[in-house]
């Protein structure tokens, strides 16, 4: 049951809301609110931009007869930043973290035969810094390159009634090499009398109609692992099974739970059988180097900011990214909505799935970020479009790394983390500058020359000494200690052109242009200048949309192109340059240097 819809709103500007009881009160929701769309968004009715840093919700609704028997769970998709809930006056759940879900079993808060009511209290305080806020503003006018806050309930709220045994999560790991499907499925059981009743799980893996796998695994516990034999076919047809952005093969899943001969639960799912990493300055995907054309992607939208104004624009965004030429996105600054990384699997659209930071360096600043991030790799973990993790963009939250033991520490224990609780995927310790450890070099380079972007990466000479010695954005690359290995380099963010027709914009960001024809010429200039480095294995141009006052998207912030569609999707799709082998030999000749002077020196892998 969608709970999307109009609900009952309150500021409690004082914090009087707990003393005052209000999650027992009806009278003080005399505002009538949009859900999911956050307070500051035009879309939710109310439209206040000023700083209210604790909202109340209510609304109400009654049990379908189908209900009847059921556990009810009540899920929240994110609700920004710290949450608590009650049915019917009876606390139900808190969570803390604003970009990620959570669900409380509401069943014995009902009433029976009666109308349920649902409150949620949340908490976002604009000034506290150690939030992971991503970039949303902390004054109260968005100013520079920061956006409107989104406070409150921003993704979908919804009722799910199970059977008291039912299906918890599922888990998918492709494993291409041996022609496996891991699954790890996680199951609530009761523990009063029965419970221990034979139980069975039925597994069924269709791609295309075709049968795959028809499994029956008995089930013990509260958890089922397996790893299923899928038959792959010959190096011909393998584009016919594997994953990718040309050929989103998806492989459809239904999970059927048995207790004796009763169905208790079913779930349907999804795969994508696909592997990425990263080998002799490659990225890979399925085991083959591939070339990355991303766009940064910030998911914002002016009537309804953070969340999405619909279902159906998540997959417009998907199309009109693929449609530019792009084969990838790199989400910047949030994390997600599912639906959007629903539609990049079916679709074919990679993602790098990035974290909002937060603006300081703290114990507490450590222990929300951290917290947030697992949760957010526990519920990505299977979706077969997210190829690369960014827990921290731009030394954002430790801005002292070149100084600070600690915060180099903390950008190591992050990266380690990553890949303890997703060893599948490349991670990028800290996007853009002051690498400590990654498995992908990159760099945010604002020239608007293709001149100097050619004489920074045009070769792995170049390359080598642009890591070294530049600044692109007035911060070191790398640090003396730091060594490097093989990994690929690409430049994450590049262009941020910004076309202004009539010269009135606020926004000046890193280079302006009068005119469409201009505005194609430099993407092309850097674009080209990018693809013809050898050196060089992918980029993501800054950036798809506007976003607020930055006003360098290729499409306006209402998703209209402000070039050629086609034009732009024949630049960006332009062949890359091909690797000889004799410089590929070069680069690692140069790396095995690189190396050896730092052990000499007592440097070690970071």
């Amino acid at each position: 049951m969608n709970l999307g819809g109009s609900w009952g709103f309150a500021c409690d500007d004082a914090g009087r809301g707990l003393d005052e009881h209000w999650q027992t009160r009806s009278d003080i929701y005399t505002r009538t609110i949009q859900v999911p769309f956050p307070p500051e968004s035009p879309a939710s009715g109310i439209g206040d931009t000023r700083f209210h840093p604790i909202v109340w919700y209510r609304r109400t609704f009654k049990l379908p007869p189908a209900y009847a028997g059921k556990r009810l769970l009540l899920h929240l998709g994110a609700v920004d930043y710290r949450a608590q809930v009650w049915v019917n006056g009876q606390l139900v759940a808190k969570h803390e973290g604003g970009q990620t879900p959570f669900s409380a079993d509401i069943t014995t808060a009902l009433q029976s035969g009666e109308e349920q009511v649902i409150v949620v209290r949340a908490e976002d305080m604009p000034l506290d810094l150690t939030q992971p806020r991503g970039k949303q503003d902390w004054q109260e006018q968005s100013h520079s390159i920061w956006y409107q806050r989104t406070t409150g309930i921003w993704q979908p709220v919804w009722l799910e009634p199970v059977s008291p045994t039912h299906i918890t999560n599922v888990r998918w790991t492709p494993d291409i090499d041996q022609g496996m499907l891991g699954l790890s499925v996680g199951l609530h059981r009761p523990l009063e009398a029965g419970a221990e009743a034979a139980m069975r799980l039925r597994v069924q893996l269709t791609l295309r109609g075709v049968m795959l796998a028809d499994d029956v695994y008995a089930v013990q516990g509260a958890e089922v692992q397996r790893q299923i034999a899928i038959g792959l076919p010959d190096e011909v047809s393998r584009e016919k099974t594997l994953w990718s952005p040309e050929h989103p093969n998806l492989i459809d899943a239904t999970l059927t739970l048995f207790v004796g001969e009763e169905i208790v639960d079913e779930v349907r799912s999804y795969a994508g059988l696909r592997s990425v990493g990263t080998a002799n300055g490659h990225f890979l995907l399925n085991g083959a180097p591939y070339y990355l054309r991303l766009a940064l992607e910030q998911g914002y939208w002016p009537q309804s900011h953070l969340a999405a104004p619909g279902e159906e624009a998540l997959r417009r965004e998907v199309e009109l990214a693929k449609a530019l030429g792009f084969n990838g996105v790199r989400i910047h600054q949030k994390v997600e909505d599912p639906r959007f990384l629903y539609w990049c699997d079916r679709l074919g659209l990679l993602v790098w799935g990035e974290m909002a930071n937060a603006y300081i360096f703290s114990p507490l600043a450590i222990e929300r970020l951290t917290r947030e991030w697992m949760e957010v790799l526990e519920r990505d973990y299977s979706h077969p479009c997210i190829v690369t993790w960014v827990p921290l963009n731009e030394s954002w939250g430790v801005p002292n790394l070149a100084r600070s033991p600690s915060q180099r520490s903390y950008v190591q224990a992050l990266y380690h983390l990553t890949k303890a609780l997703d060893p599948t995927r490349p991670t990028i310790g800290n996007d853009g500058w002051e690498h400590v450890v990654s498995d992908i070099y990159s760099i945010h380079d604002y020239t608007l020359e293709g001149t100097v972007l050619t004489k920074r990466y045009g070769s792995f000479e170049a390359v080598e000494r642009t890591l070294r010695e530049e600044q692109p954005g007035y911060h070191s690359l790398l640090f003396s200690e730091t060594v490097r290995a093989g990994e690929p380099v690409m430049l994450t963010e590049f262009g941020g052109v910004t076309y202004q027709p009539e010269g009135n914009s606020e926004w000046h960001g890193y280079g302006i242009v009068k005119d469409s024809d201009a505005f194609l010429a430099k993407y092309r200039e850097l674009v080209d200048a990018i693809l013809a480095s050898p050196a060089l294995s992918g980029f993501c141009y800054t950036q798809l949309t506007d976003t607020g006052q930055e006003t360098n998207g290729l499409l306006t912030e209402n998703r209209e192109p402000k070039l050629d569609v086609a034009a732009v999707c024949e630049i960006t799709q332009r062949a890359s340059a091909a690797i000889p082998a004799e410089a590929i030999e070069q680069m690692q000749k140069a790396q095995k240097r690189t190396q050896a002077g730092n052990a000499e020196a007592g440097g070690g892998k970071t």
